[in-house]
């Protein structure tokens, strides 16, 4: 294996390699079972590209800024993590939930006015997910949507290549603000700085941000092992929220349902260590999102501001759990289209 030899040489630390190593057979494995008669090039073209940039980033660390834009040239990092992805998804057991709703969101930019996406989060790979079911309908949508992203995927070298093709907003979520209380101070104003930033985008306008508010990814039940959206944090909801209605800028809410767990899970525990173990698999994947959701319909009835942020994040999660179950419905209980209600039209517009 190649990443041997570059410990060999002293350019890759053995931790790193031993990741690479995992992370290739995985991949190939994975990629095999896509079927693709042309899965063994395909991983080799993915793995000698990725091991590239791995390898270049360790010998000199990329520095992510508090808003950090897609490295798109003179390599462009956005390709390289869809074309990586890509052979990962099941297009014939995928499916996009409501997909004129994104077509609404279009507008809306065009307007100048500001897109909030509150959804929950399953893998390292849901930019890519997201991006590869709306390409051919939604190329703005996929291209410019800006993540909120935990620290993790812009420090893990496995991590950091892929990142670079998003756009991010870095921020360290609350789950991880204190794993080492010397860096908390440096962590704080990391974010106040992130903040800063994106007070800024949405005061220009025309900006779709999508912010996960459980501050993490989605893990199974320990007793049924199924997976499930991980319950909002009502206050990161909040901030978002007020954020944007004092923006000066128009600002639309929506509740966005991602079900791609099995292309890549999460450790079954949150790790404060760096380095994963990453598992994954060819799988049928899906992404829907709900009406707009007006904070001032859902708190009319409530007596004061905290019964009024509570009902807004219940209300939220509720219509991102209930597109999870028709996406689940689709995709596990193999309905198809056929789960489709009168709430969530799934299609698959790539067959189209």
């Amino acid at each position: 294996m190649r990443g041997r030899k570059e410990v060999e040489n002293g350019r890759l630390s053995l931790d790193i390699a031993h990741g690479l190593e995992e992370l290739y057979h995985n991949y190939r494995n994975a990629v095999v079972q896509s079927g693709l008669p042309e899965a063994d090039e395909i991983v080799l073209s993915n793995m000698t590209v990725a091991f590239d940039r791995i390898l270049m980033d360790v010998e000199n660390p990329f520095m992510f800024q508090p808003h950090h834009k897609a490295t798109r040239e003179p390599f462009d990092y956005y390709m390289f993590g869809q074309n990586y992805i890509r052979p990962l998804l099941d297009f014939k057991k995928s499916y996009v939930g409501n997909i004129s709703r994104f077509f609404e969101m279009e507008q809306h930019l065009l307007q100048g006015h500001n897109i909030i996406l509150f959804s929950n989060h399953q893998t390292e790979a849901d930019p890519a997910i997201i991006a590869l079911l709306l390409e051919r309908t939604n190329p703005r949508i996929a291209e410019s949507m800006i993540f909120v992203a935990g620290d993790r995927v812009v420090t893990d070298p496995l991590c950091k290549p892929f990142s670079m093709g998003r756009n991010l907003l870095c921020v360290y979520s609350k789950k991880h603000l204190f794993d080492d209380p010397a860096l908390v101070d440096r962590k704080t104003s990391a974010n106040i700085r992130s903040l800063k930033e994106l007070i800024g985008l949405l005061k220009n306008g025309s900006q779709i941000i999508w912010i996960a508010p459980s501050g993490g990814r989605d893990r199974p039940d320990p007793e049924t092992e199924e997976f499930f959206p991980a319950p909002f944090d009502a206050s990161s909801l909040d901030n978002m929220r007020r954020l944007s209605e004092h923006s000066g800028v128009p600002g639309h809410f929506y509740p966005l349902a991602l079900l791609c767990y099995d292309v890549m899970p999460p450790p079954a525990q949150v790790q404060k260590e760096i380095g994963e173990q990453r598992k994954l698999s060819h799988h049928g994947v899906g992404v829907s999102v709900a009406m707009e959701i007006n904070f001032n319909e859902v708190s009319a009835h409530c007596e004061n501001k905290e019964e009024a942020k509570g009902a807004f994040s219940l209300a939220v999660y509720h219509e991102v759990t209930e597109q999870y179950n028709i996406l689940k419905s689709a995709i596990y209980e193999h309905q198809g289209l056929h789960a489709s209600n009168f709430k969530v039209s799934l299609s698959q517009p790539w067959a189209q």
